[in-house]
């Protein structure tokens, strides 16, 4: 799973379920946000990269991780459009 995650570039994102299709395990999209939540601090993993089937940030709105997230994304060139970001540009399908 981290493999596919490390493939996803700049300026572009996967969902959960998108990381584990990839994986190999495509019923495992909840997995997929259980082990990125447990990464360490200052991982290298770009978990900043995987978003949820709608296009949201999964953290709630207000919180430090959610800010951390957007500011990752919005620095790539992610943009977003009232707190969604529009896949058909920025999705990341895989090779």
């Amino acid at each position: 799973m981290f493999l596919c995650v490390n493939q996803i570039p700049r300026g572009k994102v996967a969902s959960y379920g998108d990381v584990a299709r990839l994986a190999g395990s495509p019923r495992s999209a909840r997995q997929v946000g259980r082990v990125l939540s447990q990464l360490p601090t200052g991982t290298k993993i770009p978990w900043h990269r995987v978003i949820n089937a709608r296009g949201e940030l999964s953290f709630p709105k207000n919180s430090l991780k959610y800010k951390e997230q957007k500011q990752r994304l919005e620095s790539e060139g992610v943009s977003f459009n009232n707190h969604k970001i529009p896949l058909r540009h920025f999705r990341w399908r895989g090779l």
